[in-house]
């Protein structure tokens, strides 16, 4: 069921300087879950989207994938979280918490034309 309340909700909406600070910040993370050769299983969802929850920024890594960009779009898909990034054979995907986010992307200032 919870996959299902995923999927309803977006993936949250993420700019560039936005998706480059989560990279840099999830840069000391551990991989939490690995695709092998059988690809996006619905272990492999469960356990990223379970991560997800508990940690909101992750890294996966992926074994040798024939697509890693599909694959990391089908990731982040699945699990309605914003992919941040492919870095080699490991996806970024980050999922605020809707209730209290832990980790929260950087914002720009509105109005570029402000003086102090």
């Amino acid at each position: 069921m919870s996959s299902e309340s995923n999927q309803a909700r977006p993936a949250p909406a993420l700019e560039g300087f936005q998706r480059r600070a989560l990279r840099a910040q999830a840069h000391g993370l551990t991989p939490v879950a690995q695709v092998g050769a059988a690809g996006v299983t619905s272990g492999v969802i469960s356990a990223v989207d379970s991560a997800l929850r508990d940690h909101e920024l992750v890294k996966i890594r992926m074994l040798q994938p024939p697509d890693k960009k599909a694959i990391a779009q089908e990731l982040a898909e699945a699990t309605g979280a914003a992919l941040c990034g492919l870095v080699g054979h490991t996806v970024i995907l980050y999922r605020p918490d809707p209730d209290a986010p832990k980790v929260t992307p950087p914002r720009r200032p509105r109005g570029a034309g402000t003086t102090a």
